[in-house]
Formats: structure tokens, C-alpha cells, sequence
């Protein structure tokens, strides 16, 4: 028990120095991009009294060293800051932001594991057989379409010919109308799940296979197990390791690639906001969306690691010994 937690207080550590050199490269880069903020904010024909005053407002003014002490002095109070544009406070609009892109996300990753799956495991099955070419290509053609074509796809047919969905937008009072909301969810979910499916049914086929060739199984069988127990007892955790650092890998990128999805079905979540305050020079949005992305990113990442390690012994023996 100490050696684990010692591990998880290392990965912990790690999370926390990510973090550090996340703000600090946002920090750099947003400030090393050509353009004022004062100008954007201020628009055409401002005078440079006017831009002047617009920079003593903003902070843009103060040197570099004492704009980052700021930022990094209001990270540690999780306070991210208030919009140059809008004047809102930054982490309240990214927590409603949150409410689209979170369901968007995980909606389309749970519905992809869903497909992918019993897939994956049936092409391997029905490896060389005409099941598996078929999968295959399937999966090779989900890969090779662009994710906002596809998202155009659907609404052609679903909701221009079809009229089953709505053709994007949310409704102004979010969640609390669940129907709707819920309806317009439909086709970005969809769209999400498909992109992501694509690509896991690959690795759950090549993971399956592993296990249906691996020792292990011919000896659990030879030892007297039928073919469905060997394959339970044995087969799903040693194929799962694998499988679940691309699930990480996928959920990660899932929820990064929602802002071309957004943008697709109009749809008012982080990736709009990011969109939107890059175009008007908003540092404190800016800066705000992609550390909380960034965040998420890095949790997604360390809980796939731990999970991992409570499927796998082998794992947990290294990070006793390590």
C-alpha cells in the first residue's frame, strides 16, 4: 500500500508540473501572437489616447513578468480571470460552455465503445473471413471521411430529408428544456461516436487478436477450460490494458476535436467560446479555455494510467519495485 501510494503522489506530482508548464506556454504564445487586445477591443479609428487607456484597463501595459505573477496569482486562487470583451468572469461561462461539450463528448465516446466493441471483437473472431473485410473497410472508410463532412452528411439526411433531427443550434435556456436540448444533442453525438469508433475498432481488433493467439489461452483450454470461460477469465483483462490507454487517447481527442463539431451543428460550448475569443483577442478566455482543456486532457490521461494498473498486476509489481 505505501509503495502505491507513493505512485499515485509521483503521478500527482507530475499532473501539477504539467499544469505549471501548460500555463506557462499558453502564457508565452498568446502574448508572442501579432495584435492588441486594446486594438480589437477598441475597434477601428481609435485614437491612441483611447488605445492607451484601453491598455491601462486591460494590464496589457504592465511588463510580461508582472502580467504572468497575475495570472499564475489567480490560478492558485482558481480564478481565471475576467473577459477583456464581455466582462463576465471566465470560469463561470466555461462551466456553462462545459454543459454542451462535456455531454458531447462523453455521449459520442460512450455510444462509440458501444459500437466499437462488438465489432472489434467479431471481426477478430471472423478474422480473414468476409465479416472481417467488411468491418475493415467500414473502418478504414470512417477514418478517411473528415469529421465535419460527415457531420453534413447526417444533416442532409436526417434532418434536411428526413426531418428527424434538428439541424443544429441549443436551446437558449440549456438543460432545463431536457427534450429539446436532448433532440439537438442527437446528431453531434452521432457524429462524434462514428469518428471515434472508426478508429477504436482497429485496436479492438488487433487486441482480440492477441488474446485468441496468446499462450495463456491455449493453456488455460488445455487445461481443461472451455473456449468462452479461457477467453473470460483470461482474455478480457490482458486485452483490456491496451485497449484502455487508446480509450484514453481517443477520449482525449474526442473532446479536443468537439470544437469542429460544434462549429458544424452551431452549437454553444467551449469550442464556439475559443472561437470566438481568439477572433476578438481575449486573453483571459483564451487563456482560460485552453487551460481547462489542457486539465481534462491531463486527468483523462492519468486515470487511464491508474486504471491500467488495476487491471494489469504486472503493472502494479512495477510500480512497487519502481
Amino acid at each position: 500500500m505505501p509503495a502505491i501510494l507513493a505512485y499515485l503522489v509521483r503521478r500527482l506530482v507530475i499532473l501539477v508540473l504539467s499544469l505549471l508548464v501548460a500555463a506557462v506556454v499558453l502564457f508565452v504564445l498568446l502574448r508572442l501572437l501579432p495584435g492588441d487586445p486594446a486594438n480589437a477591443l477598441l475597434g477601428v479609428g481609435a485614437t491612441d489616447a483611447q488605445i492607451a487607456a484601453a491598455r491601462a484597463q486591460l494590464g496589457s501595459d504592465q511588463p510580461l513578468a508582472a502580467q504572468f505573477a497575475d495570472f499564475l496569482g489567480k490560478l492558485a486562487r482558481f480564478d481565471l480571470g475576467q473577459s477583456f470583451v464581455s466582462k463576465t468572469d471566465v470560469l463561470p461561462e466555461i462551466g456553462r460552455r462545459l454543459s454542451v461539450t462535456l455531454p458531447l463528448t462523453i455521449g459520442g465516446f460512450v455510444l462509440a465503445i458501444a459500437i466499437a466493441l462488438p465489432l472489434g471483437i467479431l471481426a477478430a473472431v471472423k478474422s480473414g473471413r468476409r465479416t472481417d473485410g467488411a468491418i475493415s473497410t467500414i473502418s478504414q472508410l470512417g477514418i478517411a471521411i473528415p469529421v465535419f463532412w460527415l457531420g453534413i452528411l447526417l444533416i442532409t439526411l436526417f434532418a434536411v430529408n428526413l426531418r428527424i433531427f434538428p439541424s443544429g443550434g441549443f436551446p437558449l435556456k440549456g438543460w432545463s428544456e431536457v427534450g429539446p436540448a436532448a433532440l439537438s444533442m442527437v446528431l453531434p453525438v452521432a457524429t462524434v461516436a462514428l469518428v471515434i469508433a472508426a478508429s477504436l475498432l482497429r485496436y479492438v481488433r488487433s487486441a482480440t487478436l492477441d488474446v485468441l493467439g496468446s499462450d495463456y489461452l491455449r493453456t488455460a483450454r488445455a487445461l481443461g477450460s472451455g473456449y468462452a470461460t479461457a477467453v473470460v477469465r483470461h482474455g478480457i483483462r490482458n486485452g483490456a490494458v491496451p485497449v484502455i490507454s487508446i480509450l484514453g487517447i481517443e477520449l482525449a481527442t474526442s473532446f479536443l476535436g468537439a470544437v469542429t463539431v460544434e462549429k458544424v451543428y452551431a452549437l454553444p460550448g467551449l469550442g464556439s467560446m475559443l472561437l470566438l475569443a481568439i477572433s476578438q483577442r481575449d486573453y483571459p478566455d483564451v487563456q482560460g479555455v485552453l487551460f481547462v482543456s489542457t486539465l481534462l486532457v491531463l486527468l483523462i490521461g492519468f486515470l487511464a494510467d491508474l486504471a491500467q494498473r488495476l487491471i494489469d498486476p504486472r503493472l502494479r509489481e512495477q510500480a512497487h519495485t519502481s
